[in-house]
Formats: structure tokens, sequence, C-alpha cells
């Protein structure tokens, strides 16, 4: 196992970067325009991701990033492979079970190691669980059709790098945001799936000593 994933493992029990990381990634309104719900209510559906770390040929992390279909929620946007629990499953349960229905991965074949920050999702009243799982090996994905458009891999560094990231103005729900995404795609990585994503990126710079 990789260094990192070793320490990841550990420092997954401590206290984590949480919010700071995670709105670091947020879109924010330019002028009246509404800031992002950050309390899930009472009736928001509890849901998890899953981010599978594995080593490339090069033996640098990877992780595994979707295109979801185009007539489904998010569609068209780049996700992690996730979605609703089931009643009575639990968030790493659902998380395995996701990414086996939406590219295919074994869950036998993953090793947990801890749990990211909830994220509350407003526009699917969402609480979304990031589950954090290792691969010792390359997953061979098989996406599903009737929810990923593509299934893609993208290095942990090239994450990290700032000439991956860009802010532009974009116009979101009659509203003028700043956007934060990494230009890794043909369709930009940002919102939620960005949000959750910094924060692990925080533990990888304080790991690494980068900035």
């Amino acid at each position: 196992m990789q260094p990192f994933i070793e320490h990841l493992s550990k420092r997954l029990e401590k206290p984590l970067p949480g919010l700071n990381a995670q709105l670091r990634m947020a879109p924010t309104p330019l002028s009246d325009g509404p800031n992002r719900e950050l309390e899930p209510p009472p009736n928001a559906k509890k849901s998890s991701v899953l981010i599978l770390l594995f080593p490339n040929e090069d033996e640098r992390l990877e992780l595994i990033l979707t295109l979801r279909s185009r007539d489904i929620d998010h569609g068209g946007q780049i996700s992690l492979p996730g979605g609703r629990s089931d009643e009575n499953e639990s968030y790493v349960e659902t998380a395995l079970r996701e990414a086996n229905e939406e590219v295919g991965i074994n869950p036998e074949s993953v090793e947990i190691l801890g749990v990211l920050s909830d994220l509350y999702v407003s526009h699917s009243n969402n609480l979304v669980k990031p589950v954090v799982g290792y691969m010792g090996s390359i997953p061979e994905l098989t996406p599903n059709p009737a929810e990923v458009e593509e299934a893609f891999t993208v290095e942990v560094k090239s994450l990290a790098a700032k000439k991956n990231l860009t802010v532009e103005n974009w116009d979101l729900k009659k509203y003028s945001y700043e956007v934060p995404y990494w230009d890794i795609h043909e369709v930009p990585l940002w919102g939620a799936t960005a949000m959750i994503l910094n924060e692990l990126l925080d533990l990888y710079r304080e790991y690494t000593g980068e900035e």
C-alpha cells in the first residue's frame, strides 16, 4: 500500500478540514443571488458517494469520476459514483452498491479507508457522505448507460495542481455566480463533487507539503 494511503486511513480518524475546504470550491453569488444552503432539513435524504483511489501504471494515485447520463438528476455533470441509500442501508453499503451499479466495481475489491465530511446538496435535498476507498490495482470500469455516459479517471496530483483550477462567472438559476472548477475534461468539474474532492485534496496537500 502506498504511504499516502496508509497515512490517509489514520488521518480520516482525526478532525477534518470540513466546510472550510468544501466552500473554497463552492459557487459564490456575485450580487443578490442566494448563498448555498448549508444545514440539512430533517427530511434530507441520506446519500453516499465513493471516492475510489488506486495506483496507475506509474504508481501515481488516481480516482474514478463519471459523466452522468443526460436524462437523470444532475445529468451531463461530472460526479463521483453514488446515490441515495436504500432503507436500512449504511453509507458504506450505499457507496459500494452504487459504484457496482454505475461502473461495475466489485465491492469485495475495495478497502474502506474512512469517510470525509458530510455535504448537504439542497437542489436534490441529499445529505451526502463521501466514503473513501482503495484498490491496489487499476479497476476495470463498465459504465451502466442508464446512469453513466462516461467513466474516466484522473490523477489526484493533477487536481491538486493550481494550473488546472479555473474561476469563471456563470449565470445559474437567474443569478450570476463566481464558479471555481477543475479543467480536466471537456465538461467542467464543479459544484458538489468539486467541494467534496477539495477536502480530500486538502489532506493530500497536508501530507505532501504542497500548497
